[in-house]
């Protein structure tokens, strides 16, 4: 099979996730009961979406429910549009340690979900940037800062091979399961290398694999939108972090049960102080 190329892997995944949340954007749009949408933290049961972001990639990995990922009480004053439509691999808020005032990007932020949590930790001296591809993803968190009150949020179309954030402007960026659905993860962690402040932190949860994936699902475009057939090796994600600039930089993957070496993670690093920032990679 011929490997897809990296448009064609874009836009299958926003394809993808664009059709999880039209229902829910149409239900606010016309004002009637909201349908959830279908996901990894949403998902009724394991065996129906075996994978984190809810593609059956035959690795009988477990869905990782919104209870396992977010306490009640933080998601509790969250209306079912942000909640029902996380599609996530853990908690990055949960690991950054953030602190009021400060400046964060979520990589990804679909709905808003971690954007809200994390705008509650830097309070109104502090502002959260959202950045996601699909403009069905964008539309959802609009309408979703507007209904929680988040003033100190705003979401921006675009990239996140190719930010549209200023450089050295943020001190932690955040991301849940989504660098793996980028195909060109090298420009991923140059841009977030860019965007951060000499000091910042790079705190995310991702999918990764333990030991060498299936060579096929390199082709499935299904696979990838699943979170499956993006997803590296561990070492190498790890090696791509460093070889971006970043210092001190660990990750934790822990193994599906009977996941066939398909793991998640929360990886963290640092861009050290006194080392300029590149030129804008795209």
């Amino acid at each position: 099979m011929t490997a897809p190329t990296n448009d064609q892997i874009r836009e299958a995944v926003s394809r993808e996730y664009a059709g999880r949340v039209r229902g829910v954007l149409d239900g606010i749009e016309d004002e009637v009961p909201l349908v959830a949408a279908s996901g990894c933290c949403s998902a009724p049961a394991a065996e129906e979406a075996p994978s984190c972001c809810g593609s059956d990639a035959g690795t009988d990995a477990q869905v990782t429910r919104i209870a396992a990922l977010y306490s009640q009480a933080e998601v509790a004053d969250l209306p079912s549009t942000v909640t029902d439509v996380s599609f996530g691999c853990g908690n990055p808020t949960a690991i950054a340690a953030l602190q009021p005032g400060q400046v964060v990007l979520d990589l990804g932020s679909g709905g808003g979900i971690d954007c809200f949590l994390a705008a509650k930790m830097v309070g109104p001296a502090g502002k959260v940037y959202g950045v996601d591809r699909t403009p069905e993803m964008i539309a959802l968190a609009r309408k979703n800062a507007a209904k929680v009150g988040a003033t100190n949020v705003e979401f921006r179309q675009g990239e996140i091979e190719a930010l549209p954030v200023d450089s050295e402007s943020v001190d932690v960026i955040i991301s849940n399961c989504v660098i793996n659905l980028a195909p060109d993860k090298d420009a991923v962690f140059r841009e977030a290398f860019r965007v951060l402040k000499p000091g910042g932190r790079l705190q995310v949860s991702d999918m990764v694999w333990k030991r060498e994936a299936p060579a096929e699902l390199k082709s499935d475009l299904e696979q990838w939108a699943g979170c499956i057939s993006g997803a590296l090796l561990e070492s190498e994600y790890v090696a791509k972090i460093r070889a971006a600039g970043f210092d001190n930089v660990t990750s934790d993957a822990r193994e599906y049960e009977l996941g066939k070496g398909l793991a998640t993670t929360n990886v963290v690093a640092t861009r050290p102080a006194g080392v300029p920032a590149p030129g804008r990679c795209c």
